[in-house]
């Protein structure tokens, strides 16, 4: 039987997603790939566009399959020994409020760090 990796695209240019990713591999089974989208060149692999993986936390599975946002991260985590812990995350309730704040935090994080209006007028 084959390894099944899933590959997780991370922005290497946030702090806070560096530090959750030096914990990921630190903690890592052996079977998630951690990948800077920084660093991510054209290849046989095609990728959502730049603006997208920035925007929210990617991550391709084993199947080929793409998850996003709070999902990915759960399914991140997955490989790890505490992967239980953010199961909760996904729960109908849990979701329903936990969903919304990481899009409002993800939404924020891109705007300030990436987004110049006055970059856009000119």
């Amino acid at each position: 039987m084959e390894p099944r990796y899933d590959t997780l695209f991370y922005d290497g240019q946030c702090p806070l997603c560096a530090r959750e990713v030096r914990a990921l591999r630190r903690l890592n089974k052996g079977n998630l790939v951690l990948a800077d989208i920084h660093q991510q060149r054209n290849g046989s692999l095609i990728l959502p566009p730049h603006e997208m993986l920035l925007r929210r936390l990617h991550l391709m599975t084993w199947t080929g399959e793409w998850v996003t946002g709070l999902h990915a991260t759960v399914r991140a985590w997955s490989h790890t020994p505490f992967g239980f812990l953010f199961n909760p995350l996904l729960w109908p309730g849990i979701y329903q409020i936990a969903s919304p704040v990481y899009e409002l935090w993800a939404d924020r994080r891109y705007e300030r760090k990436y987004a110049c209006a006055e970059c856009d007028a000119g």
